[in-house]
């Protein structure tokens, strides 16, 4: 009873804060989608990364963590690669440009045909998969871990999950139609904190049941490594490779986490707060992955049947009633502060780049403004079905591993998009049709090493996909676009060395970034 109380308490919490950043009145675009360009670095942190946490990494990641140790850690700590671009290279070129989205800068720098497609990527994938996965994990967690809690929605539990689904997905939807990005950080920044919390418990309360942190390396040593070997099923060390060019897309180039860097006050709340995040991915590792390394050490040779009980398991085992509940509002939050955030952003998407751009020129803002809402009534519609479909393929066949599908599903889109963006930033006259040829070109490329070189991982795959294609756009070098350098509002000459591509408000945040790699390769060495 005091865990559902819990419960009750976060939802009325949330719906307060969010009723109380609504916007009232007639608002323009900025104040709707980027909330007046006036976010402080707390807040663009503390969103940024309660929008990249969601159910799945307590869940699956977890999971991951028990089987592979700590070489799971490699995809949370190797986010700072992209964040630290994107603080440094990306932004700056963003807020320069004042673009409310992504595709703005896309269309200034490779056309208005590229662009499109870009846009409609996007779309598309943020509508599907990105919606519709962070609904069904985070419903499917909450329902794994708390089924006794959740008997009283429906006795079937498929149909108690798809409740879940469509009721937390009509919750966010409705206070960021209501809101905008400012719900959406307001929110965020609680979900947030409560995710934080509930992290914790669960972390001291495996580290306390192992006997200490020193037990780690006495119980379980051959798991704290970060690289496994080359030819690993799952995590080989080359991994790496992939990934880097991944996370320039995730933390570079996607609308739902660059949304509040757009929205920042200036380039120093924008650098601070991407650092500030940066520094908490490493949290969100130990948070993450360590309970899972330490649940090895605690069962010993009676280990789990499955690898993603271990998470509900420490739950249901180790906790007492009412830090159950602080649990549950943690999976909460991580579904409902990643789902918020997609919203906004194909809110913003749609009535922006496609609404204002194609359907109606002349919109007024109110107009935009409504459109975006319209859009976000339409996803929520697209995300629940798709939850529904994810939730079907789950109970169809509880043992097939669908993430890692829905993650190469993914890639098959993302691989373009950051060539796109790699075109756009680092050419100097990055020809429209050759850049269009290389967005295109990821997917037959994907099918063609899947066919013929099934073997390789993934992620190393999407890594050659994405430096196959950008060989096709990199022939700008001898076929330029013509007429380039006379486009207005656009500095267009490129980079003539390391400076000027590296853009930074203050010395001292130069150090700060300097230091954030620096401590990233120590952790690769010391862990190694």
């Amino acid at each position: 009873m005091i865990d559902l109380i819990i419960v009750l308490i976060y939802f009325t919490l949330i719906f307060v804060v969010a009723i109380s950043g609504r916007t009232k009145g007639k608002v323009t675009t900025e104040e709707y989608f980027l909330s007046s360009r006036n976010l402080r670095w707390p807040s663009i942190a503390l969103s940024t990364i309660a929008t990249n946490i969601n159910g799945y990494q307590f869940l699956g990641m977890m999971g991951s963590a028990y089987l592979y140790g700590l070489a799971q850690a490699s995809l949370e700590i190797n986010a700072i690669q992209g964040i630290l671009m994107a603080a440094f290279i990306f932004v700056p070129l963003y807020l320069r440009e004042r673009v409310v989205t992504i595709t703005q800068f896309i269309k200034k720098r490779l056309g208005a045909k590229v662009a499109l497609f870009y846009t409609l990527a996007n779309i598309a994938l943020f509508a599907t998969i990105s919606l519709g996965a962070a609904l069904f994990w985070g419903a499917y967690a909450a329902d794994t871990v708390f089924e006794e809690y959740m008997g009283f929605i429906h006795e079937n539990r498929i149909i108690r999950i798809a409740i879940l689904v469509f009721a937390l997905g009509l919750f966010s939807a409705i206070y960021t139609y209501l809101g905008g990005l400012a719900a959406v950080v307001k929110t965020d920044i609680i979900q947030f904190s409560i995710l934080l919390i509930g992290g914790f418990v669960v972390l001291f309360v495996a580290i306390s049941e192992l006997g200490g942190w020193n037990q780690l390396y006495v119980k379980t040593p051959e798991m704290m490594h970060l690289h496994l070997p080359a030819d690993h099923e799952k995590l080989p060390w080359t991994h790496m490779f992939g990934l880097f060019f991944l996370n320039i897309n995730y933390w570079c180039a996607n609308q739902t986490v660059m949304q509040r860097s757009l929205a920042a006050k200036n380039l120093k709340e924008a650098q601070v707060g991407l650092m500030v995040g940066g520094l908490m991915k490493y949290v969100m590792a130990v948070l993450i992955v360590i309970p899972g390394i330490a649940l090895v050490g605690i069962l010993g040779e009676n280990g789990l049947a499955e690898a993603d009980t271990a998470f509900p398991y420490l739950v249901k085992t180790y906790l007492p009633v009412g830090l159950k509940g602080i649990i549950l509002c943690a999976l909460f939050a991580s579904l409902m502060s990643t789902v918020d955030s997609t919203f906004n952003s194909l809110a913003t998407l749609f009535s922006i780049d496609i609404y204002k751009e194609y359907i109606n020129k002349d919109a007024t803002e109110e107009q935009v403004v409504n459109a975006g809402r319209k859009t976000i009534l339409f996803t929520f519609c697209t995300g629940v079905l798709m939850g529904f479909a994810l939730l079907y393929v789950k109970f169809e066949n509880p043992e097939a591993a669908f993430t890692h599908t829905l993650n190469e599903l993914r890639y098959y889109i993302n691989c373009g998009i950051v060539v796109l963006i790699c075109a756009a930033v680092f050419l100097i006259a990055p020809n429209h049709r050759l850049a269009l040829a290389a967005f295109l070109s990821t997917i037959p490329l994907h099918l063609l090493f899947k066919e013929f070189v099934p073997e390789m991982n993934y992620f190393v795959r999407a890594g050659w996909v994405i430096v196959c294609a950008f060989t096709i756009v990199g022939a700008s070098i001898v076929f330029p676009q013509p007429n380039l350098f006379v486009k207005e509002g656009m500095k267009t000459k490129g980079f003539s060395n390391i400076r000027e591509l590296i853009q930074y408000d203050s010395r001292n945040i130069a150090l700060i970034g300097l230091g954030l790699l620096v401590s990233l390769v120590s952790l690769h060495v010391i862990f190694h």
